[in-house]
């Protein structure tokens, strides 16, 4: 499952991913960690010291390696120079499972060793100061987006992805890679404004959606967040000292997190699960084409200089039984 973390800047939406990446892995699920947000702190709040996320491979700087690979022998794609964050799967490409070693994991990603489990972790990369007045964030996080495309996951394998803040996410048609969006929302005005947004952006293209109330003290935060978001509110965190001592970088057991809030994670990973049995292949291979072919039109056929509509491959639908065609490929 392809699960997304969005929230204003100061939600908690990091540490409510760390957490849920936690509780995944003490539940024996297989987890590949993605922080893609603008701000790189999911290692961290994952144990890592400072020096430790400061080695996190970029995803970004290994852009030319994941083209390469991921076009495998699709003769749609003329070269991997064409590959733009958008460009979907066809016959002959190279697609992606959670539980296997291949070029691009070996390049990007980094095992996390948590109190009840490893996880995979990989990073966007940092904004830099050389990217300052030059670049666009949205050109790191596209190599997110790519690999996204080309990812085969199935039941208790799980992709949790921190996103970047607010409504940015919708500056490329990555929100809908995602099975489930928890939406971390504090209980005030502004806590729910990025909601808003969010459900007016999303409701066009079957974006499953829940938000995760946090900071939550009490009754009346949760009847104002109900108000204000209705059934869409799945649970609320409560303040946590175990936060508290895992922020100051002095974590206790996982096994300490208190109970309510363990049992709040457990509500998301229902949920999750829940949405699994709603996955339409056919709907999320639709929705890649269409997001590629409006890149390729706004900008992508300009800066390529190739016709990227001809990289649609209009039999093709991405589904788990792809995956092992893919895996008959050799790296």
């Amino acid at each position: 499952m392809k699960i997304a973390f969005v929230g204003k800047g100061g939600s908690g939406k990091t540490t409510l991913s760390s957490l849920f990446i936690r509780h995944l892995a003490a539940n024996e699920a297989s987890v590949v960690a993605v922080d893609a947000d603008i701000n790189q702190h999911l290692g961290a709040a994952l144990g890592l010291d400072e020096e430790q996320a400061a080695a996190l491979p970029a995803m970004g700087a290994q852009l030319p390696l994941i083209k390469d690979y991921l076009r495998g022998s699709n003769p749609r794609i003329a070269s991997s120079e064409t590959m733009i964050k958008t460009t979907p799967p066809g016959e002959g490409s190279r697609l992606l499972r959670l539980h296997e070693d291949n070029p691009v994991f070996d390049a990007c990603a980094r095992t996390v060793r948590l109190d009840d489990g490893d996880v995979r972790l990989m990073a966007t990369g940092p904004f830099t100061e050389s990217d300052l007045g030059v670049a666009c964030y949205h050109s790191k996080v596209g190599a997110v987006e790519l690999c996204l495309n080309h990812l085969v996951d199935g039941p208790e394998e799980y992709v949790v992805v921190d996103m970047t803040a607010g409504s940015d996410s919708f500056a490329s048609g990555m929100f809908t890679r995602f099975d489930m969006t928890f939406l971390v929302a504090e209980p005030t005005r502004k806590g729910v404004s990025v909601y808003r947004q969010y459900k007016e952006y999303a409701q066009d293209f079957g974006v499953a959606l829940k938000v995760v109330g946090n900071k939550v003290q009490g009754q009346d935060d949760l009847d104002f967040l109900r108000a204000e978001v209705g059934d869409d509110l799945l649970v609320g965190i409560g303040q946590s000292d175990w936060v508290r001592t895992m922020e100051k970088g002095r974590p206790a057991a996982f096994e300490l997190l208190e109970a309510d809030n363990r049992m709040a994670l457990q509500a998301l990973q229902n949920a999750a699960e829940d949405s699994y049995e709603q996955r339409d292949w056919e709907r999320y291979t639709r929705q890649m084409v269409h997001f590629h072919l409006k890149n390729a039109a706004s900008w992508g056929n300009e800066k390529t200089g190739a016709d990227l509509a001809a990289q649609v491959d209009p039999s093709f639908v991405l589904a788990e039984h792809r995956a092992e065609a893919s895996a008959a490929q050799p790296a």
